[in-house]
């Protein structure tokens, strides 16, 4: 009886280890089963004209978010707009290629300084061939243009004048033009988003 067991248990081994199989096999086999092979991509072949219109279009694109972080620092009142060439009266004489560093207009909210200093024999107000001109910013308004470009003008009233601002940021650009009423000077550079220490 003993031996009789044991081989009947063999049996059933047995067979449950060809059902596995089988069942191991079918479920390989099954026509359901989709498979996606993933391989590397390949490096994409462009034209010449390919490669230009691309880098075109991401010149546009970082354009496009340099003007739309520009014109929020404007409508938000914290800016800097950094000046590179400078224009006396109208169409007079104009100075290029000027220190950023020390040529600016700064509005935070409502305090602004502008400063140029074009850096000429004479020491001028602010003892760097210039003037800086610190006060309290009001009046201030915002447009867009119908061209897309973004208008600002505010009133600055100073320890050593009292004028109007206006700023016109080009249009999917951070270059913008400046025309300060009272000393008659217009102003060209670039808008960025700036917020000092004490404004934070």
């Amino acid at each position: 009886m003993k031996r009789t067991m044991i081989l009947l248990g063999t049996m059933v081994a047995l067979a449950l280890a060809s059902n596995a199989q089988t069942a191991e096999v079918d479920a390989i086999n099954d026509d359901n089963v989709q498979l996606e092979i993933i391989t590397a991509d390949q490096p994409e072949q462009l034209t010449e004209q390919e490669t230009k219109e691309r880098e075109k279009r991401l010149r546009e694109l970082q354009d496009e978010a340099a003007f739309a972080k520009a014109a929020n620092s404007l409508r938000r009142g914290y800016f800097v707009m950094l000046v590179d060439n400078v224009q006396f009266s109208n169409g007079g004489f104009l100075m290029t290629n000027m220190d950023q560093r020390s040529n600016f207009i700064l509005v935070q909210n409502f305090d602004g300084i502008v400063q140029f200093t074009p850096m000429t024999n004479h020491p001028g107000i602010n003892g760097l061939g210039g003037w800086t001109a610190k006060g309290s910013v009001r009046d201030k308004r915002i447009k867009y243009l119908d061209n897309g470009d973004v208008y600002m003008e505010f009133h600055l009233t100073s320890n050593w004048i009292n004028t109007t601002i206006t700023i016109t940021l080009f249009h999917n650009s951070k270059q913008a033009v400046a025309y300060l009423a009272g000393p008659n000077i217009r102003v060209y550079g670039e808008i960025l988003p700036y917020r000092d220490k004490e404004h934070r």
